[in-house]
């Protein structure tokens, strides 16, 4: 690619863009191609050709021409593209400026229009408004169009501006620099004035004694195209005294006084325009403003207070001292024995003629001795150790403001200060029984004032709680349990409880003045045995928060003697048992031997000490053995009397010699045997229940009689 006339080329010449392609070919007939011209890698141009060079002309290249370029050869599917050119246009075409109006009043707005026809957006303007007869630009002001060539911007006039200019000037970015064109000049606008600048008089002119009659006014000029007038403002420094918003004039009249000396400035405004003009006004003194005077501005109740005025120059011939707004003396001399009700703001006028002046204030405090101060606090609810208090102090009588100090024993607690008869209420979080006192004092000159003596009982609540035990925690039982459960020092009354672990009533509990409480078990079981805690409370105590001691356990351990005791009894039960198991063994084993014989043969009768026969009573029993039961046939024996309360029997035992010959030996041989009778006699006492049991007849008398031993026996009756 030809970039022609060259790379870079000034705003408003020709460019040319030459593609020039080189085609090989064995063919006489030129090929047809495509050539593609492209801007930024955007296609804005392609045509078809046979010959080796296409051009493409822009006419008057502009800014928005810069870019890079580049061109694509197509031949048969065969690509080729050149590099990419920069090309750069330099220079930017002179703005034009269009006016709305070349005629204007101040205040007025003029429209400009700033514009670039041959560029494209976007495009800066700078826009500036230039008085010609001091060359100084006004205002300058900037604004961008991003996709016009052209600004429409609003320029107030300003007053004293007579004749104005704009200038405008265009900018456009050029790939990585900005170019910028010519400042072009506007048409001339001319300004007319909507008023006048304002115009000062004071009448009379030449010095002013105080007490002529004085006037300032301001005057203006207004166009007779103004709609409506502007706001006409005098001042005295910078407090307005006059004004006027209908008419050219503002006036200004007062009876003259020094206070009217000073710097007058008349400004003329409306919302887009202000003038401004000044004048200095002397006014001649004829008496000096009176001095209000005073013996002391603090008196105490019943002191004197005198009030006083006095001028310098001409002598005033009218004098009133007044406190607020009400006359209190037609002199220039007050006098009287203060009260409270004299406090207040003081001033005096004096006057010569209509001249009257005013003196300065005097403010007087007129101070009542306080009463003494009365110190309370909420005594209906009791005094929580480390709770807050609120003691209260008050002096019902007294000059406002009030100064309390509240002391605790004898050190100053806190201050406050004040305003009005409430009282002063201060705070404390005592952790003891506390005295407060409070001071008070005012303007007064008196010394302060002190109250009673306020005393404050604190309850200290039960915080720790112990349990001890006065003896060894090993107990012997028998002995005593003591248990102490006690506090540190708090106020009483406080109930103490004790508890064994996992009950929930208490097993003793007791309300005292004391920190200590005890609990007695004079002889202690192995019952007694356990763990312990106990509680402790007072009021200031409030549930479920009851302080809980340590838990106690106390082992109750039996004594040396009793368990001896203990264990020789249980071994007399061991050996009674024993004794008893084996003499029942034994009676059994007896009474299963005699159980055939007394089956087989009648009852033998019991021998007396004489050898007789013991007779039974007649009747049925009579006639059975001795010792026979009906339960015979289930082989059970039952003794005499089994249901019946035993009788108290005397046992005497007999030895007879029985002599048998048995049938099968002859008469020759003989066998003698002995045989144990018992004889008993009926005791008429009832036996104790401690006396040894008499024998059983059986197991000594028929044992021995139907014993195996005494094979040879076979009729007892022969006995």
């Amino acid at each position: 690619m030809v970039i022609l006339p060259s790379h870079e080329v000034q705003n408003g010449n020709n460019l040319t863009l030459q593609c020039n392609v080189d085609i090989s070919t064995t063919s006489h007939v030129r090929l047809q191609h495509w050539v593609l011209f492209y801007k930024d890698d955007v296609l804005f141009h392609n045509v078809s050709s046979t010959e080796m060079t296409e051009s493409y002309i822009i006419p008057q290249a502009r800014v928005y021409d810069s870019g890079t370029y580049k061109c694509t050869v197509i031949l048969n599917n065969k690509v080729k593209t050149t590099p990419e050119y920069e090309v750069l246009v330099r220079g930017v075409p002179s703005p034009r400026v269009v006016l709305d109006k070349k005629e204007v009043i101040e205040g007025g707005v003029v429209m400009i229009n700033c514009s670039v026809p041959e560029e494209k957006g976007p495009v800066h303007f700078a826009i500036a408004k230039v008085n010609l007869e001091t060359k100084d630009t006004k205002l300058k002001r900037k604004k961008s169009s991003p996709n016009q060539n052209s600004v429409t911007l609003e320029f107030t006039v300003e007053e004293q501006e007579r004749l104005i200019y704009f200038q405008c000037q265009a900018s456009i970015l050029s790939m990585r620099d900005m170019e910028t064109s010519e400042v072009t000049k506007s048409d001339m606008v001319t300004v007319r004035e909507f008023f006048s600048s304002p115009k000062l008089y004071v009448y009379p002119e030449g010095p002013i004694l105080e007490g002529t009659p004085m006037h300032i006014n301001c005057t203006i000029q207004v166009a007779h195209v103004a709609v409506a007038f502007p706001e006409i403002i005098i001042q005295r420094d910078k407090m307005i005294v006059a004004h006027s918003r209908e008419g050219s004039r503002a006036t200004y009249s007062e009876i003259a006084t020094v206070e009217h000396n000073g710097n007058y400035t008349c400004k003329v405004e409306t919302s887009q325009i202000s003038k401004v003009s000044s004048i200095v006004v002397n006014v001649t003194e004829l008496f000096s403003k009176p001095k209000l005077e005073t013996s002391a501005t603090r008196l105490d109740q019943g002191d004197t207070l005198h009030l006083w005025c006095t001028t310098s120059g001409a002598s005033a011939d009218n004098f009133t001292i007044q406190k607020g707004d009400v006359i209190v003396s037609q002199t220039n001399s007050f006098l009287k024995r203060a009260s409270q009700e004299d406090s207040g703001t003081y001033t005096c006028v004096a006057g010569i003629g209509k001249v009257f002046k005013k003196s300065n204030a005097v403010r007087i405090t007129v101070c009542e001795m306080l009463s003494k101060p009365r110190i309370f606090y909420n005594s209906k609810t009791e005094v929580i150790k480390g709770r807050t208090i609120k003691v209260n102090c008050q002096s019902i009588n007294g000059t406002l403001p009030i100064s309390y100090h509240l002391l605790k024993a004898t050190d100053i607690l806190e201050s406050r200060i004040v305003g009005s008869n409430t009282p002063a209420v201060f705070e404390d979080n005592p952790t003891e029984d506390a005295a407060y006192q409070c001071k008070a004092s005012n303007c007064h000159s008196n010394s302060e004032m002190t109250s009673e003596l306020l005393l404050v009982k604190v309850i200290a609540p039960v915080a720790e709680v112990k349990l001890l035990i006065l003896n060894n925690k090993m107990v012997e039982s028998g002995t005593e349990i003591v248990l102490r459960c006690f506090v540190n020092k708090v106020s009483g009354p406080i109930m103490y409880k004790f508890y064994r672990e996992k009950e929930v009533n208490p097993i003793h509990e007791v309300s005292s003045n004391d920190t200590q409480a005890f609990w007695y078990m004079e002889e202690a079981g192995v019952e007694q045995g356990g763990q312990y805690y106990c509680t402790a409370s007072n009021r200031a105590n409030l549930l479920p928060n009851i302080p809980k001691s340590n838990i106690l356990t106390v082992k109750v351990f039996l004594a040396p003697w009793k368990k001896g005791l203990i264990a020789v009894a249980v071994i007399g039960v061991i050996i009674a048992l024993l004794v008893l198991g084996a003499r029942c063994y034994f009676r059994k084993k007896a009474k299963a031997k005699q159980m055939p014989v007394e089956m087989s043969r009648p009852a033998v009768p019991l021998l007396t000490s004489n050898n007789e026969k013991v007779l039974s009573d007649s009747g049925p029993e009579a006639s059975r053995p001795y010792g026979y039961n009906d339960d015979i046939g289930n082989h059970a024996t039952k003794p005499i009397n089994e249901n019946k309360e035993p009788l108290t029997l005397d046992v005497e035992y007999t030895e007879v010699e029985v002599n048998s010959l048995e049938p099968h030996e002859g008469l020759g041989r003989k066998g003698t045997e002995t045989v144990y009778s018992e004889i008993r006699k009926v005791n008429p006492g009832r036996q104790q229940p401690w006396s040894p049991a008499p024998p059983d007849p059986q197991s000594h008398g028929h044992q021995n009689l139907n014993s195996n031993k005494f094979p040879d026996v076979s009729d007892a009756d022969n006995i």
